[in-house]
């Protein structure tokens, strides 16, 4: 774990380990620069002229009230434009004007745009001053300023577990952190990225693959260090398709593996454990006689399940719907099957539920009710609905790809990747891919190279298909890996 210490001015910044050298001439991020800092206003104005992109008036003014609220960020940073904002954090584009004043060995990317790769940062020393009469390039960043809504501990743990993070692959490293008052910004490097909505309508099956090896590999890192990222989302995966790399970021809602552990779940019980369990229990002892019921007790007396339920809508797994106690990191793994299947069905976003409920709806109207009663009794719950359109059996997830973007048949690299679909969008956490299982799968070590553009029409895609389900009964079945 970092530590954290306490810095002049009210500033707060993460304690860099003591086995780290620090060069000579540059200084490094994490200390404080005791001198002060003198800024041409000429430069000063000629970079605003020459470097701003167009910013709403909005923006501007919140711009503006960042600079205002936090002193002296104005002497380290230029705030560009507004790039992002979410429920616990607000993400800028900012200039960093003490670039050369620090050594930057978390810059890769620099390095990767130049030779188009993703090599290991070099420990070669930088020069401070720039040769005379050349323009300096300016250097970005991401600034991402912490609601005060968000706990101090909140914000601690995602500083720490960035910290803990750095050097791994296609993990956004932390640059810094600071802290004034009730204010806490991180200093994150600046990645440009193209857009997930445009990525998902063009797409090859070749690009999907290079998208997904490296959120993997982001994930492998993340997860052997023991950590749930908890929203893996098109959004939190920062891609750049020219690098073909990505990176993974906003670690908002992490966590340590077992750190939320209420109480051990059935799903961590032997089969026979569980299978005595649910035979044991008043549901099984007490069947209902007249079917389903209408309704639900309006005061149960039964207490109730606590879990965490954190991530965004539509890339929850079925435990997290469930309310499982002891989840791991395949919670992950199945939110990179949903961009898998947004990716292969043209289709975004794919699940739009607006609940949990509607959430475990869309999910059996796939895999069918028989798997979801399983799923849900191997979490010690029950499943029931009875929406009639809602099958026993399911869909294969080839049928299902084909249905989505509106093509008759798939090409064999399209088939080969609803094989590493099937085995990241499994209901049984246990049986899921892990990320260094899905990484040796054959969509990545032996890829299939027959790929044409897609040519469908996800607009005029509005019917289901179901009048094929009949007389097609076990091609229906959802595929098992």
């Amino acid at each position: 774990m970092s530590a954290l210490r306490g810095a002049p001015a009210g500033v707060l910044e993460l304690q860099r380990s003591s086995s780290y050298q620090v060069p000579e001439h540059p200084k490094h991020r994490f200390e404080e620069v005791e001198e002060a800092l003198e800024i041409d206003d000429n430069e000063q104005s000629r970079r605003q002229k020459n470097y701003d992109e167009e910013v709403d008036e909005s923006v501007r003014e919140d711009m503006s009230k960042l600079e205002d609220t936090f002193p002296g960020i104005i002497h380290r940073f230029r705030l560009v434009n507004r790039i992002g904002e979410g429920t616990f954090s607000t993400v800028y584009k900012a200039e960093d004007l003490l670039y050369d004043h620090y050594h930057n060995d978390w810059d890769v990317f620099a390095q990767a745009q130049q030779q188009e790769s993703w090599p290991s940062p070099s420990s070669k020393k930088r020069r401070i001053d720039g040769e005379p009469g050349q323009r300096k390039q300016p250097r970005y960043v991401a600034l991402k300023k912490i609601y005060v809504t968000s706990s101090p501990i909140r914000i601690q743990n995602e500083l720490e577990l960035l910290h803990d993070l750095r050097g791994c692959k296609s993990v956004c490293p932390l640059i810094t952190a600071f802290r004034y008052q009730d204010q806490v910004v991180a200093v994150l490097p600046y990645f440009p990225h193209s857009d997930f909505r445009i990525q998902y309508r063009t797409f090859m099956v070749a690009d999907m693959r290079h998208y997904l090896r490296s959120l993997l590999t982001a994930l492998q890192s993340v997860h052997e260090h023991d950590i749930l990222h908890r929203d893996i989302k098109p959004t939190n995966f920062l891609y750049n398709p020219e690098l073909k790399e990505g990176v993974l970021v906003d670690f908002g809602l992490a966590e340590r593996e077992g750190s939320e552990y209420t109480s051990q779940c059935l799903c961590a019980h032997q089969t026979y454990v569980r299978r005595s369990r649910i035979l044991s229990s008043y549901y099984s002892k007490n069947p209902p006689t007249s079917g389903l019921s209408n309704g639900y007790p309006k005061n149960d007396s039964r207490s109730s399940r606590r879990a965490n339920r954190a991530g965004t809508r539509g890339f929850r797994a079925p435990e997290v719907l469930f309310k499982c106690t002891s989840q791991t990191t395949k919670i992950d793994m199945w939110s990179v099957g949903v961009i898998l299947l947004t990716l292969l069905g043209r289709r975004f976003p794919f699940f739009n539920s607006a609940d949990d409920i509607d959430a475990m709806i869309e999910m059996s109207s796939i895999f069918g009710t028989r798997r979801m009663k399983t799923a849900a009794a191997m979490h010690g719950q029950i499943f029931e609905t009875n929406i009639p359109t809602i099958g026993e059996k399911g869909y294969s997830w080839e049928k299902l790809v084909k249905w989505s973007s509106c093509v008759e048949d798939l090409t064999e690299s399209e088939q080969q990747a609803t094989r590493l679909l099937a085995g990241l969008m499994e209901l049984d956490p246990s049986k899921r891919f892990s990320a260094e299982e899905a990484l040796q799968h054959e969509f990545f070590t032996q890829p299939v190279h027959h790929d044409v553009e897609w040519g469908g029409h996800p607009e005029e895609s509005g019917e289901s298909g179901e009048e094929e389900e009949d007389g097609d009964d076990e091609a229906d079945e959802v595929a098992m890996l």
